[in-house]
């Protein structure tokens, strides 16, 4: 009978590339605005393979990293939204 481990597996590497690609795509952006999206969407995957994994330091990395981008997003939005 086949196992379904090597599914999972390939899916948890999966999700680990799409966020390193996510990180390494922040260092290519010019715009601050998409640079926080970017990487809060790195964020996110790096949590979820973190959480995969049983990757604690990287999932607490990622943790604490999530809500410090989304906050700086959010300045970003209210400096934008004041300017206009």
């Amino acid at each position: 009978m086949m196992s379904w481990n090597w599914l999972m597996a390939d899916w948890r590497e999966v999700v680990g590339s799409i966020a390193a690609v996510l990180v390494f795509v922040t260092f290519f952006e010019r715009c601050m605005f998409r640079l926080r999206c970017w990487a809060i969407a790195g964020n996110v995957f790096f949590i979820a393979y973190a959480i995969l994994r049983a990757l604690h330091p990287v999932l607490i990395l990622h943790t604490c990293l999530l809500p410090m981008n989304i906050y700086r997003l959010w300045q970003l939005m209210r400096e934008r939204k004041r300017q206009a």
